[in-house]
């Protein structure tokens, strides 16, 4: 994570290299509505998240995939959505982010290295993108590393800027944890208690806790952050959920981080459906594209017991699965499997065949999920409700998809994303019973 310090900047240097001392040009507001009616432009509020790519832990961790998706991602689809931003922008010096970032649909300002250092500060880098950016009058300054941020966070706190004069919000969490004195070693000192009585140590539904930040979004005006600071003027903070508090700066465990991601992340606009049908390519999904040819020309393909055993708990669960192929594969070789799914094979047309399997169950689009590794797939995996593509799929699948798999095509791929439907069907069964 860029690190926050408060301090005034007294020289940045923008991407071009020609050095900028002293604030930024001021903003000229231009009135609205024309013939002298004097109306100003709401204040611009430009989200930006800062990701640069070096890291000393995990390397691009920023794009590194979380729960299928891009970790950058996440907090992109929450900033998009909550339509509280004029402009969503992520500030980086790596082309592979800069991609990432414009399949999200943001905006990309490209800084400069001398704000890309490991000693460079979020403070730095901010004040080199308003140098550019003479519109803007707010920063939503957003971590990429919190991917349990949610729309309405973001809506709430645009709100108390916008509307409650506010010049500095910040985001905390609350903690029920207890702290003690630090002793240094080597010294016979004893340790006190700094925030609770230990002979009357509180339940913790007696006790309120404390606020913590937990980094997940700064926003501040421009006159503050042109004064060296993100945090100040008329300041308040913004407590969110402990549950959407996730910062894989903490949270090393990728996996663990990846298990709340899944049950308190923000999956988009639409509401998710249960899924009842599931449709998986044949070649390098089920298989891994390998075909083997025996001495009388009879094909010979192998496919990971993982992926059958993946297929039989998702026909428990009540979800049907069909198999697909473009290929013209041997029904009889595919039936010797004993997955005891319905498949069509010579398909031309994968998205017209899964049309027509969906209509005959009578199932909207949102209640299908695909599984797909070639560019045949692409339309299917666009239009289903829960998409997902194995390691080793193209790059056309992998841009389409929702979700990508760790395992490659044949190699469990197929368990892989059941698990991921079985998780999102709690989240749905979840929300139902709220």
């Amino acid at each position: 994570m860029d690190s926050v310090e408060k301090g005034a900047a007294t020289s940045v240097s923008n991407p071009r290299g020609r050095p900028s001392r002293g604030r930024p040009p001021k903003l000229q507001r231009n009135s609205r509505g024309g013939q002298g009616r004097g109306v100003e432009k709401p204040p611009h509020l430009a989200a930006l998240i800062l990701a640069r790519g070096g890291s000393k832990g995990i390397p691009l961790k920023n794009i590194k995939h979380l729960a299928g998706v891009p970790l950058i991602g996440w907090v992109l689809r929450a900033a998009l959505d909550s339509g509280a931003f004029q402009s969503v922008w992520v500030s980086t010096d790596h082309d592979e982010i800069e991609n990432v970032a414009k399949q999200f649909g943001a905006q990309v300002h490209r800084r400069s290295s001398e704000v890309s250092k490991d000693s460079s500060t979020s403070l730095d880098a901010i004040i080199e993108f308003l140098n550019y950016h003479n519109e803007v009058d707010i920063v939503g300054n957003i971590q990429a590393t919190s991917p349990c941020l949610h729309p309405t966070d973001l809506q709430k706190v645009a709100e108390m800027i916008r509307e409650e004069g506010y010049d500095s919000v910040f985001s905390v969490v609350r903690r029920h944890q207890f702290r003690w004195s630090e002793i240094q070693k080597g010294v016979r000192e004893v340790t006190e208690p700094l925030n609770l009585n230990p002979a009357k140590r509180p339940r913790r539904q007696d006790w309120d806790g404390e606020l913590y930040e937990n980094g997940s979004f700064y926003f501040a005006k421009r006159h503050l952050i042109e004064m060296g600071y993100l945090q100040g003027g008329k300041m308040a903070y913004y407590e969110m959920r402990a549950e959407h508090s996730v910062d894989i700066d903490v949270d090393i465990d990728w996996p663990i981080a990846e298990q709340r991601v899944l049950r308190y992340g923000y999956f988009g606009k639409e509401k998710l459906k249960e899924i009842k049908l599931l449709v998986c390519n044949i070649d390098g999904c089920l298989t891994n594209g390998h075909i083997y040819v025996s001495g009388d020309q009879k094909e010979i393909i192998s496919y990971d017991v993982k992926d059958a055993i993946g297929i039989s708990l998702l026909k428990k669960s009540g979800i049907e699965v069909r198999l697909i192929s473009e290929r013209a594969c041997s029904k009889q070789t595919l039936s010797s499997l004993k997955l005891d799914c319905k498949m069509e094979v010579s398909v031309s047309d994968k998205l017209a065949v899964v049309d027509e399997w969906r209509k005959e169950m009578g199932l909207c689009w949102k209640e299908v999920a695909y599984l797909g590794n070639e560019v045949s797939d692409e339309e299917c995996l666009k239009r289903v409700g829960l998409s997902g593509a194995p390691a080793d799929a193209c790059s056309t699948a992998q841009k389409a998809v929702g979700y990508i798999c760790k395992c490659n095509g044949g190699r469990g791929a197929i368990r892989e994303f059941a698990e991921h439907i079985f998780l999102l069907m709690e989240k749905v069964n979840n929300s139902c019973q709220k």
